[in-house]
């Protein structure tokens, strides 16, 4: 297991800092080392107080914990002071780590300087010559270079005035940048664009410790540095698409997000081998349409179409039961994923179905059951829904459910010029619909 120290401050609030970077080199599977550099008594609201750690004792911790465990990367954060920047500097230069990535903060987001001003000459002439990768923001970059990065081409320029005071490769963030982010790595020779979407919400609190830390397990696990930043990249991404609201001002980004992602797509595979396994001990193939049939999942925390998963290939009817072709994944069928993407943003309990086949006794066997029943009729669908490839599925259900009022059990329509007529049984979880299906399959 890779070894990751962090050098920062610590976050009373949790969001950013060391704990942070803990929680991102432990997501990424690497061990977490900390040293740190002061106590902030802060919340997403402001920073009351900084209490810098004493240098003797940051010097202890140091040498202590280089003198049993020799780190695979090595982390910067809030660094705060000359004295502690004199200090890491001359343990990093003794102790010589392959890796160091600097991102040098300066001020929070709550407008708190977290540098002091006699510190930045050190910081350029004692650390920077030091550092395998530094990761100024474009406010850093000002601070550091003097030029205004408000374009890819001033971010150039700016990245070989900063190459220039010593460090082997520059990632200059762009997250401030009108329209989408570009972030620009420089190695001296030549320049790489990354490009990433604009995530749309006030929740970035830690963003730029979770990426350095997440560089920093890359580069230990022996990524090169374009492969480490794009990498570190996608992690800090998924972070940030799962912030979350905490306080009155900005929420934290999640480092969790992608392993609780990956626990979740496996419980909700889980969940629907077991409930179709309960259906393929019914014997319901009679219940399977011509077209066969899907059941798909959305996961507690999704809400796109790769958040649902389904089987690969369908569920084929064969003789009176079940087949599976593969186990379940995410992404898989577009098409139960409107329905049950639609059903949800209508009621958010609502994060399962599949689809039937229709007969007149299968509706009124729901009946019989008490099921809630909607309907849409595809002749009555407007052209430009019509023209829209695939956007069939997203209209009826809406429809249906416009048109009861709510989230029905079922859904059917009889069908089209071409399109067989179909059922889908909607629920709160794969259990729920499995249970709905084989109480119809006892009465048909």
């Amino acid at each position: 297991m890779k070894k990751i120290l962090t050098i920062a401050a610590s976050d009373t609030g949790g969001g950013a800092g060391v704990q942070a970077d803990i929680k991102t080199i432990t997501a990424m599977g690497a061990h977490a080392l900390s040293v740190l550099t002061a106590l902030t008594a802060q919340n997403t609201v402001a920073i009351n107080s900084v209490f810098p750690v004493p240098e003797d004792f940051l010097s202890s911790q140091m040498d202590t914990l280089f003198s049993d465990i020799r780190p695979d990367a090595v982390k910067t954060g809030m660094l705060l002071n000359p004295g502690t920047i004199r200090i890491v500097a001359e343990k990093i230069s003794r102790h010589a780590p392959q890796f160091l990535v600097v991102d040098p903060v300066m001020t929070a987001k709550t407008g708190n300087t977290l540098l002091t001003e006699n510190a930045l000459d050190l910081l350029k002439k004692k650390l920077l010559p030091l550092a395998f990768m530094v990761t100024p923001n474009l406010d850093e970059t000002f601070t550091l270079t003097g030029i205004k990065a408000d374009s890819v081409s001033t971010m150039k320029a700016a990245a070989e005035k900063i190459s220039a005071l010593g460090p082997k490769t520059v990632l200059i963030k762009g997250g401030h940048l009108n329209g989408d982010p570009v972030d620009l790595l420089y190695d001296g020779r030549s320049f790489i664009e990354f490009s990433a979407r604009r995530i749309d919400t006030p929740h970035t609190h830690g963003t730029g410790c979770t990426l350095a830390s997440a560089i920093a397990v890359e580069l230990a696990s022996g990524r090169s540095a374009p492969d480490a930043v794009k990498s570190a990249k996608a992690f800090t991404e998924k972070a940030i698409a799962r912030s979350y609201s905490l306080g009155k001002g900005h929420g934290p980004v999640n480092p969790a997000a992608a392993v609780l992602r990956d626990a979740e797509l496996y419980r909700c595979a889980k969940a629907l081998t077991e409930a179709v396994t309960l259906l393929k001990q019914q014997n319901i193939g009679r219940l399977i349409p011509e077209i066969q049939s899907n059941f798909g999942c959305l996961i507690p925390s999704g809400s796109r179409p790769e958040d649902i998963v389904a089987f690969p290939g369908r569920i084929v009817r064969f003789k009176e039961s079940l087949k599976t072709l593969a186990f379940p994944e995410p992404g898989v069928s577009k098409h139960i994923a409107k329905i049950i993407l639609t059903a949800f943003r209508n009621a958010p309990r609502i994060r399962c179905a599949m689809n039937i086949a229709f007969r007149e006794e299968i509706i009124q066997a729901c009946k019989t059951l008490g099921f809630s029943i909607g309907e849409f009729d595809r002749s009555k669908e407007p052209p430009e829904i019509k023209a829209l490839e695939g956007a069939t599925m997203e209209w009826g259900t809406q429809k249906a459910i416009d048109d009861l009022g709510s989230v029905p059990d079922a859904v059917f329509d009889r069908g089209g010029l071409g399109k067989e007529p179909i059922t889908r049984i909607l629920g709160r979880n794969p259990a729920d619909v499995a249970a709905k299906i084989i109480r119809i399959a006892e009465i048909v």
